[in-house]
């Protein structure tokens, strides 16, 4: 099962300023645009010492349209798991230039004494891993750089 990462994004590209002004109220409340496109001059007046008017007015306290809701997007990124190798049999097997896996033989831990000399020389040598079970070893060790065709 691949897990998902979720970002929520608000998009405020297009500012709302489409609204109306409504110049009859002149104690509105002004919020400030970022977007606008041009500056309006600094506006002071004796009725109204408080409300300045830099940018284009966005919101007022009587709005007649309705207001529009910033639009959310939702981005979803998908990630595969990772395969793990099997540090154990990582640990058993090798693998040669040419891209075969070899393997140590069984039979030279213990009681050697009673194993002769060319037995034990044998044995410590490493051979191929069979055809038959190249599968398990790929399996196992899914990293392993392995030619397929030896």
């Amino acid at each position: 099962m691949a897990s998902s990462t979720f970002f929520n994004c608000t998009s405020l590209l297009t500012p709302i300023n489409h609204l109306p002004r409504n110049p009859s109220s002149s104690n509105s409340t002004v919020c400030l645009s970022l977007f606008a496109k041009k500056p309006t001059p600094l506006n002071l007046s004796s009725s109204s010492s408080h409300s300045i008017s830099v940018f284009s007015p966005i919101l007022s306290n009587s709005v007649s349209s309705p207001i529009r809701k910033p639009q959310s997007l939702t981005i979803v990124c998908a990630k595969g798991y990772k395969m793990k190798t099997h540090k154990a049999s990582a640990k058993r097997f090798r693998v040669t230039g040419t891209g075969k896996i070899m393997r140590r033989r069984a039979g030279k831990q213990h009681l050697l004494r009673k194993k002769n000399a060319k037995r034990r020389t044998r044995l410590g040598k490493s051979i191929q891993v069979d055809r038959s079970d190249y599968n398990n070893v790929i399996g196992a060790l899914p990293y392993l750089k392995v030619n397929r065709a030896n």
